[in-house]
């Protein structure tokens, strides 16, 4: 089973007073791909998530998260096994 991605596009768009339409412009895409991204029925490429990154000043973590659960004894993202 895929991972799912959550996203906090519309709440950084928002806290920017920016509409859709704004956003869609300043990163290159359509409004209904933005509509589409923060209804969390499509996961942009990479590309388009550095897009978003750099458009609202921030990492791809803030915006990005994977909603997957860890199983115990996991090395999780960022963390390194020592040994």
């Amino acid at each position: 089973m895929a991972p799912n991605i959550l996203n906090r596009v519309k709440e950084l768009r928002a806290a920017r007073g920016w509409t859709q339409e704004q956003l869609a412009d300043a990163v290159g895409v359509s409004r209904q791909s933005i509509n589409s991204i923060e209804r969390d029925r499509y996961v942009p490429s990479l590309p388009l998530a550095l897009t978003f990154a750099r458009v609202f000043g921030c990492s791809t973590d803030e915006i990005f998260t994977l909603n997957g659960d860890v199983k115990p004894g996991e090395i999780k993202s960022g963390e390194m096994r020592e040994g």
